[in-house]
């Protein structure tokens, strides 16, 4: 059958491309290590030469590939598997790119561009080093290219192909029987994009946190090339900028997904220990680990041991992690992995792949790698920037061994658990590890390598250590910290970290000055431990004051006995009635909806008690996508320099599915009667004849009468309802008196006789519009992004400087 309105060429363009890059990046693989092995320099060089044209063809079509796949999303070409799956009509330019890393497929083609960049860069640069570094690069190249092929080997699928026809993919779906399947709206609309991609952070986080995913191979390879050809050390000062920058370039992805979950998730902040959060972290932590030991070696000759092994364990997590987010084993815990796409074994395999090998050349040249016995002086720079890298190896461990228990429990038939609180597990140990890591840091550049003189070091650290205590003894003082939800014993801990956070940044920027002189070329160490100070200590004051403004005290909502602090920290607001909310007046105004009826907006008005702010909240709904039921939330901040006031939706009556359902039940009463509803009960007060009140404009005229009745809640809370009932016309007319905080509409429907009345009573929750609201506040939340921006830019100077001393 010939399908009318299919687009095959570029689908045919993109397979071609994605063999091309595999076979490019096994010559380039194979050339280079021939290179690398190679005894004449004609050998050399002509293989070296032959390895460049091949990694360069493998660069061009990750590229070419990567551009087709993009043009079919942004066409809207569905019967392409992928475009359809991960993307949609409705979706703004912008988040068609998102749209490309939503799927495996995307990730892996984004991390293998990542790595042609790198590499054509590192075929520039890395000198006597290019042939061994560049074969470890290019095999990756090879094992990724595997993972978007998506052929059959012996009933074997490898790798998933992004150029699968949506035809193919549901080849017995009666809608493919007709050559016009492309018209039919399910086909022609796509399927969407995940509705917690739809964020802006969401089209600039995956590419650099993706590069920093890329960048930690190179001071891998490089170990490895040391390992290989027994140039132990040699390496170090070339590699040195590629780990800076893999170590700038993470942390600012990790950081960029932590602003991405504090704008689109309602854990309320930027981190909440997720497993795949952790997965990220402790690659990072590692790589730092492994910066500091390069420096000691660099300087001093010790720690070389050290730093191969934190290189190849920080590559070697991340593909952890990938597997991790990528195998399905985390689907049930984390909001960001993906499920079970049948390509376990080839994940599996890639990991042995790369594990094994290096850890076995690791322990097999380890005796060689040179050391030296002396040990360092206690009073060293070397010595303690070591302990400060183990102590972040020890951290990493902490983190990603509780993170690994679905693994471990699938492996092992065990059933641990990290328990109820899911943070304090975490909390209680990095905790400790911010005390240790903040005053390392302050005092690091303060000693001199190899040995440093008790009168010189005092000299220094003096002043900034007494301006630390009262800077640190204020804040906790003056600030009120007294966060005990884990005991005393924490609370102590967090004093005593604040110190340590604080220590650091005002010990590295005494050190600009007192140890440098002010030379600010030479100060990026002291910039980016200034800046992690800082970040530590927006982190610290930011969660232990985070405060709820949006304390219900009055009609709670009912999220369950799983969560039954959730109802109370949600304000149930109602269109247009200006609410209590403790330091302020909240009033929900209106909601209106996308044009594609996806996301629904509420706006909020917020009004301080006291005159002295007003602003608007715009928290929204996005319907779940990829069928799923239900909406998500998205929050809204209102920023301030010393603080954030945050909002998310929890629920709201106006995008509820269905429809009202519930009816009116009558009641004959007469004054003195009860009538009961299923949160209180109402009583009959008394009756008034043609009401004349602010409400009701009845005269002696007029036919009307009044019911009096007085509401009593489950709360013991005394309410008032005054239904009418009038003849206009000759005909019966009521007036509902509506209870919103009670879902209650209340009617004076007939009189019965001349003693009774008829009451009728309906409960609904959608009587009028309502949400339920939590606010946040976070005080000094912005410390906390400009200590990365200025751990960022301390970085970026390190490299610079590093790239001019080579």
């Amino acid at each position: 059958m010939k399908y009318i309105g299919e687009h095959l060429l570029p689908g045919q363009l993109g397979h071609f491309l994605v063999v091309l890059s595999l076979v490019a990046s096994l010559v380039a693989t194979i050339a280079y290590f021939k290179a690398s092995n190679a005894t004449s320099p004609q050998d050399h060089d002509g293989w070296k030469k032959l390895a460049r044209m091949a990694f360069m063809i493998d660069a061009g079509a990750v590229l070419a590939t990567f551009s087709i796949i993009f043009i079919i999303i942004a066409n809207h070409f569905h019967e392409y598997f992928y475009a359809w799956n991960h993307s949609d009509r409705s979706l703004k330019p912008k988040y068609l790119l998102s749209s490309i890393w939503e799927g495996q497929e995307g990730a892996f083609l984004l991390w293998t561009l990542w790595h042609a960049l790198l590499g054509l860069v590192l075929m520039r640069t890395a000198k006597k080093w290019e042939a061994p570094v560049m074969t470890v690069l290019s095999f990756a190249q090879l094992c990724l290219a595997t993972m978007v092929i998506g052929i059959y080997v012996f009933d074997v699928k490898v790798g998933s192909s992004p150029f699968l026809l949506t035809r193919h993919q549901f080849q017995d779906a009666p809608i493919f029987s007709g050559a016009d399947y492309l018209s039919q709206p399910k086909i022609h609309n796509g399927n969407g994009l995940n509705q917690l991609l739809q964020n802006y952070w969401m089209v600039i986080h995956p590419p650099v946190l993706f590069l920093g995913y890329a960048s930690t191979i190179i001071p891998f390879a490089f170990s490895i090339a040391g390992l290989w050809k027994k140039d132990f050390g040699g390496w170090t000062k070339q590699a040195l900028p590629w780990s800076l920058f893999s170590g700038a370039i993470f942390g600012l992805g990790i950081m960029m997904g932590g602003a991405w979950a504090y704008e689109s998730l309602t854990f309320g902040g930027y981190w909440a220990w997720d497993p795949v959060e952790n997965a990220s972290l402790v690659p990072w932590l590692i790589m730092i680990a492994g910066i500091h030991t390069q420096l000691i070696y660099n300087s001093t000759g010790h720690s070389l041991r050290a730093t191969h092994l934190f290189f190849i364990l920080s590559f070697l997590l991340v593909m952890y992690s990938t597997y991790l987010t990528r195998s399905g084993d985390l689907q049930d815990t984390s909001v960001h992995a993906f499920v079970d796409s049948g390509m376990n074994w080839q994940l599996r395999a890639w990991l042995f792949i790369f594990i094994v090998p290096s850890l076995v050349l690791l322990v097999a040249r380890y005796k060689k790698i040179p050391h030296i016995a002396k040990e360092e002086e206690f009073s060293s720079r070397e010595f303690w920037m070591f302990i400060g890298s183990l102590v972040l190896f020890l951290s990493a461990m902490a983190i990603i061994i509780p993170t690994s228990f679905p693994i471990i429990n699938k492996l092992f038939g065990t059933s641990l658990v990290i328990g109820e609180d899911k943070e304090f597990p975490y909390n209680r140990i990095q905790i400790f590890v911010a005390v240790v890591i903040g005053i390392l840091t302050a005092i690091g550049q303060y000693l001199k390598y190899r040995n440093t003189t008790k009168a010189y070091f005092t000299k220094k650290l003096l002043w900034a250590t007494v301006v630390s205590i009262l800077v640190s003894a204020s804040i906790s003082y003056f600030g009120n910290i007294n966060y005990n939800k884990y005991g005393l014993g924490f609370l102590a801990a967090i004093h005593l970290a604040l110190f340590a956070t604080v220590y650091a940044v005002i010990a590295n920027a005494a050190y600009i000055y007192t140890g440098l002189g002010g030379k600010l070329k030479a100060a990026g160490a002291s910039v980016a431990h200034l800046g992690f100070g800082l970040m530590l200590v927006g982190i610290l004051i930011s969660s232990s004051k985070k405060e709820v403004l949006s304390v219900n005290t009055f009609n709670p909502l009912n999220f369950g006995p799983d969560k039954p602090r959730e109802g109370f920290e949600n304000l149930t607001l109602f269109r247009g009635v200006k609410t209590d909310m403790g330091k302020y007046w909240a009033t929900y105004v209106k909601d209106s909806v996308s044009e594609n009826g996806k996301i629904t907006w509420f706006q909020v008005d917020m009004e301080r008690k006291d005159g002295k702010d007003k602003f608007t909240l715009y928290p929204d709904l996005i319907r779940n996508t990829k069928g799923q039921e239900g909406m998500s939330n998205n929050p809204d901040s209102r920023h301030y320099l010393h603080k954030d006031i945050f909002s998310y939706v929890n629920h709201a009556s106006s995008v509820q599915e269905g429809s009202d359902t519930s009816q009116f039940k009558n009641h004959v009463v007469q004054t003195g009667d009860t009538v009961f509803y299923s949160e209180g009960y109402m009583i009959l007060d008394s009756v008034t004849i043609n009401p004349n009140n602010d409400k009701y404009k009845f005269t002696s005229k007029d036919t009307a009468i009044m019911a009096n009745l007085t509401v009593i809640t489950k709360e013991q809370q005394k309410l008032t309802a005054r239904p009418v009932f009038y003849v206009r016309n000759n005909g019966p007319q009521y007036i509902l008196d509506t209870l919103y905080s009670q879902g209650l509409a209340v009617g004076l429907t007939r009189v019965a006789d001349n003693k009774h009345l008829e009451i009728s009573v309906k409960e609904s929750s959608r009587l009028t519009p309502f949400l339920a609201l939590k606010v946040l506040q976070f005080p000094f939340i912005n410390l906390v992004w400009l200590g990365v921006v200025l751990m960022i830019a301390g970085f970026v100077m390190s490299i610079v400087r590093r790239v001019k001393l080579l």
